[in-house]
């Protein structure tokens, strides 16, 4: 399992407007991180999760936040028992028109 984590990490942060990624298990503990993010986040990304996923708690879709600041943007979406936190770089044109 922690082969597939790691290639799905490398996936992820290949992208080009990915700054950084991790995966957390159920506890918030980091399962692994690649890129510009600081792996104490995990737990507060899993926190972020398991509260959203209350609005709608029969859904069978998982809920995807995306948190906006200054250039950044964070998603953080939970699958089963993974929770994915994603810091991506806006491009200047997106920022501008996110302001307004």
């Amino acid at each position: 399992m922690e082969s597939q984590l790691e290639k799905v990490l490398a996936e992820i942060a290949a992208r080009q407007d990915t700054v950084g990624a991790l995966l957390a298990n159920r506890q918030g503990l980091c399962l692994g991180a690649k890129g510009n993010i600081n792996p104490s986040v995990s737990g507060i990304g899993m926190a972020i999760s398991e509260q959203v996923a209350k609005l709608e708690p029969n859904s069978a879709v998982p809920a995807t936040i995306c948190l906006y600041s200054g250039n950044m943007r964070c998603v953080i979406q939970k699958d089963g028992e993974i929770t994915g936190v994603i810091f991506k770089q806006q491009a200047a044109a997106q920022a501008g028109s996110a302001a307004n």
